[in-house]
């Protein structure tokens, strides 16, 4: 199992998160999920107790079966969904890729 890790900074100066959780993250999990989509998750940032903005404004868990899996929903549907990220935001995502521990 590996988890993507979709980090979005909350620089952005535009982030419509209406259509993100109601558009772009059922588009994913459409296309991917028989491809080894295993799970998805958002974590919405919150302020620190010191009352710091928090450095991302949303985090997307994107667990897959493996890297495999995830190349090849990439190959087939990455350009798609990659493409719709200009739709709700002009920030710059940072995707980092994790083993699991279990």
């Amino acid at each position: 199992m590996i988890v993507v890790s979709v980090l979005y900074p909350a620089t952005a100066s535009r982030f419509d998160e209406e259509y993100y959780m109601l558009t772009h993250i059922p588009l994913v999990t459409a296309r991917w999920k028989d491809m080894g989509l295993a799970g998805a998750e958002v974590l919405r940032g919150t302020p620190g107790p010191d009352g710091n903005t928090p450095p991302y404004r949303l985090i997307a868990l994107l667990r897959f079966t493996s890297m495999q899996d995830f190349k090849a929903a990439a190959a087939a549907h990455g350009s798609e969904i990659f493409a719709d990220i200009a739709k709700f935001t002009d920030g710059t995502p940072v995707l980092q890729f994790n083993e699991t521990s279990g």
